[in-house]
């Protein structure tokens, strides 16, 4: 397991500018200033109370409350959420005050860019920034569902990533940011989101293989992982 840190994060050369690639599941953009995150699934909770399946309604919460803290770390100029930032396409709808506080707070003095996704497809009602399907920054397209004939550099949230490694007769499972060097698939960012393994059929095509790179998230650091490390569930 190769481990590289740039404090907490792991710096990666990509379209050739740095990026540092956060444990708790942010990229960094060094020479734009440039904050991305994806699939935060705000007000997941809410959407599943209205079908009566009830779970802890903190996730809002939570989850801006990372985001705020990726803020702080950073300081970045623009915040792009990749996505299904909202679980629902009324979920913006029902934010309550703190929240949106929070997220007036997260946006001062920056842009904040909202991509649409397939969970959310309108813009959001209420909230600071502006929405696009789609956004090109320097070199690179950012946008929520991965284009299989891209073939400049992008980066794409969606498939909410994770990798399984096995060593000495045991397996560890962590979200992970997903590359080959060209596309970038980002790991879900909020708290109630589970992940697809990046060896499912799912990721076919995607990426060229003998430069394919997990980059799992620990506690505090984060770790490339190659491809033959890697294992299904």
């Amino acid at each position: 397991m190769e481990q590289v840190t740039a404090g907490e994060a792991l710096a990666i050369d990509y379209a050739e500018s740095e990026v540092l690639l956060d444990p708790a599941g942010a990229a960094y953009f060094t020479d734009d200033r440039l904050l991305v995150v994806s699939d935060m699934h705000l007000e997941k909770g809410s959407s599943f109370a209205r079908r009566r399946v009830f779970l802890p309604p903190y996730d809002t919460a939570a989850t801006l409350a990372r985001l705020a803290a990726m803020a702080a770390k950073y300081d970045p100029s623009t915040i792009v959420s990749l996505g299904d930032a909202f679980h629902d396409d009324e979920a913006s709808e029902r934010l309550g005050d703190d929240a949106i506080a929070a997220i007036r707070a997260i946006a001062s003095g920056r842009d904040l860019v909202w991509v649409t996704g397939n969970h959310d497809p309108s813009p959001p009602e209420g909230v600071p920034g502006v929405s696009v399907e789609m956004l090109a920054f320097g070199q690179t397209i950012f946008r929520h569902i991965a284009e299989r004939d891209e073939t400049g550099h992008e980066v794409s949230g969606h498939l909410h990533p994770c990798a399984r490694l096995a060593r000495e007769g045991r397996a560890v499972r962590r979200a992970c940011f997903a590359s080959d060097g060209v596309r970038l698939v980002m790991p879900s960012f909020g708290v109630f989101t589970g992940g697809l393994n990046v060896r499912d059929a799912a990721y076919d095509g995607l990426f060229d293989a003998s430069r394919f790179r997990a980059y799992m998230l620990g506690t505090d650091r984060v770790y490339a992982v190659g491809p033959k490390g890697l294992i299904g569930d």
